[in-house]
């Protein structure tokens, strides 16, 4: 009976312990997001961990995490962290029973883990970013050492030297100082993620009062022919709210307009610029129809959207600050640019300045960018995969070469150029889908933007190539819609598609991924027909 009793006393204490290591933790957390406020909100330990860990992913990890959790890459991560550090402090806790101070001494190394990966972020302020996981992880340190003083020792009563109850330890001493652990805890979150989300409120409401002015050169009208009536079929123009987002910010920035400012330095600059927001505003705007795709697109895949943006044209900017291209003698054919998260995309300068419409956008169908999609200004490059010319929440342009720099993505191996390659998509009917006999259209997109689509053309089987009839095209920087009257007959079949750009190449079969440089390949669909 007695052996009964120690055996479930042990593992009361030891719950507790854990118990006690999971709200150290929770403390550490809260208070960190507290001190956040008081710093700045990307300090906080989770987004400072979980851009460390992004920072140092390889690709082929990071190109497998958008494959497979699309747009939820980033809150995945972010759940993987949380639960990491539970079990950390689970285990923290258990081994505090035993060794008090080691278990503390573990909470502090946690923090100085957390403080080191903010201090190391490409946008870090400086050392005050490590403040708030250092004293986060005090905070839990020190709740850590007093849970654990309540299940290793005897409570004290008035009048008598000590005293124990049954199970040798405080639980009413431990039960208070849990209960109120976890309270304050809770309160120091809320306040913490209020004020973070006052610090924001500068930002929105700097765009909600942004304007965009009319364009001095608009785009021409999307011709009627250009978006097929077919069911299945997404719209020619991607509404914000359903347009992709692939980016490593963990916490989307929230930038005023107001206090926001872009540079314009480097090699073969004869003078720097700088620029407000209300300076681009007040400069001759392009409107244009631009198709932007992503280079972890797979073959097939979702990462591609429409839409009508409106800017500044950015070769007009280079040429004020005396920049020319290599082909004219220019000193430089690596642009850097430098988004507020420390992020760094390099593009061609000969890409910029050979007359295709590449800007500094600030509009996004008929609206101010949304924050995710870069607010308050971005950079577009028709033609060029994203990671390559689309640096969103863009501050900072340097002139450089190839030979001196190498951008954030090219250092974890991905191409330094980067055009998109002429790729085609089925999106009706679906794959494994069960259409009926009979005419069944066949339907989807094809680009090459910047080369515009020529032709697509359909297999089914083993059969031969049949000419899809193609949508009116916009413009050669736009996506492309075809379809296909298919006799259907019954049984299982495989529906193949390629396309021709307008220079005459045809999308390669060759199947190759999206590390280095994109993925080629044609895209196939499986159905039943019944």
């Amino acid at each position: 009976m007695t052996t009964v009793r120690i055996t479930r006393t042990a593992l009361t204490r030891g719950t507790l312990a854990a118990l006690s290591g999971l709200l150290a933790g929770f403390a550490a957390l809260t208070v960190a997001e507290l001190v956040s406020a008081a710093v700045r909100p990307e300090a906080s330990p989770v987004t400072a961990v979980g851009g460390a860990a992004i920072d140092r992913t390889p690709a082929v990890v990071k190109d497998f995490a958008i494959r497979n959790f699309g747009e939820n890459d980033k809150l995945v991560l972010q759940l993987g962290i949380v639960v990491t550090l539970a079990l950390f402090a689970v285990v923290v806790g258990v081994l505090a029973l035993r060794h008090r101070r080691t278990g503390s001494a573990a909470v502090l190394a946690f923090g100085v883990v957390g403080a080191a990966s903010a201090v190391s972020r490409p946008d870090s302020t400086g050392i005050v970013d490590g403040l708030p996981s250092l004293v986060g992880a005090v905070a839990g340190a020190v709740l850590l050492y007093v849970l654990i003083g309540r299940l290793t020792r005897p409570r004290r009563v008035a009048g008598e030297e000590e005293a124990r109850d049954e199970s040798g330890w405080d639980r009413r001493g431990f039960l208070v100082a849990a209960t109120a652990a976890a309270a304050a805890s809770t309160v120091a979150g809320a306040v913490g993620r209020t004020l973070n989300g006052r610090s924001a409120q500068d930002a929105v409401a700097s765009r909600e009062a942004a304007r965009l002015p009319a364009p001095a050169s608009p785009a021409k009208p999307i011709p009627a022919g250009a978006q097929l009536r077919v069911p299945g079929l997404p719209p020619f123009t991607t509404p914000n709210s359903k347009f992709y987002r692939v980016d490593t910010a963990l916490v989307v920035p929230k930038v005023d307009a107001n206090s926001w400012r872009l540079r314009i330095h480097g090699k073969g600059v004869r003078r720097d610029l700088e620029f407000t927001y209300q300076d681009l505003l007040d400069r001759p705007l392009i409107e244009r129809e631009i198709t932007l795709c992503c280079v972890s697109n797979e073959v097939g895949g979702p990462y591609i959207g429409h839409a009508r943006w409106i800017g500044v044209r950015l070769a007009d900017l280079l040429k004020e600050a005396g920049v020319k291209p290599p082909s004219r003698g220019g000193k430089a054919d690596q642009i850097i640019a430098r988004s507020v998260d420390g992020m760094t995309l390099g593009t061609p300068v000969e890409d910029v300045m050979d007359g295709r419409d590449a800007m500094l956008a600030v509009g996004m169908n008929g609206e101010p960018l949304p924050f995710v999609h870069g607010f308050p200004v971005r950079m577009l490059v028709p033609g060029l995969y994203g990671y390559v010319s689309a640096c969103k929440w863009i501050e900072d342009i340097e002139l450089t070469t190839f030979d001196d720099y190498d951008a954030y993505w090219v250092k974890r191996k991905w191409a330094r150029k980067a055009p998109i390659k002429t790729q085609s998509r089925i999106d009706t009917p679906k794959p494994f889908g069960r259409p009926e006999a009979g005419t069944v259209m066949v339907a989807g997109v094809a680009w090459a933007q910047h080369r515009g689509i020529e032709k697509v053309e359909i297999r089914v089987d083993d059969g031969p190539w049949r000419p899809a009839q193609l949508a009116e095209q916009d413009t050669v920087d736009t996506w492309r819609q075809w379809s296909y009257p298919w006799k259907a007959t019954p049984g299982g079949h495989t529906l193949t598609v390629r396309a021709t750009d307008g220079t005459g190449e045809v999308q390669t079969e060759k199947r190759t991924k999206t590390v280095p440089d994109g993925a080629s390949g044609w895209h196939s669909v499986v159905v039943t027909v019944d």
